[in-house]
């Protein structure tokens, strides 16, 4: 049987990345909301799930806009930072 070994995951450039992609899927939401596109995008999407739109889009607001972003971009960093961790820790249990 081969093994494959893998490589350890840089936990700084997995949170980089996972991050910047957080980040960017919300600035894509709030550029949706700016738009006036989000509730007619939310009500296909739930409805698509055969779910009702209890939820109404409010009004852009940009502070909260760019609040939304940092917030999203550095929970994503966190989150990639910790999956790099855990992935580096069990690939080292299994050698």
């Amino acid at each position: 049987r081969e093994v494959i070994h893998m490589k350890k995951l840089s936990e700084h450039q997995t949170g980089i990345a996972l991050g910047a992609f957080f980040g960017l899927a919300h600035a894509v939401w709030a550029l949706v909301v700016y738009l006036g596109f989000a509730q007619t995008w939310l009500d296909f999407v739930l409805g698509l799930h055969f779910l009702e739109n209890p939820y109404v889009v409010s009004a852009f607001d940009l502070q909260k806009a760019a609040i939304l972003v940092m917030v999203t971009a550095v929970v994503g960093y966190v989150a990639g930072f910790v999956f790099a961790k855990v992935w580096n820790f069990v690939m080292t249990k299994t050698k």
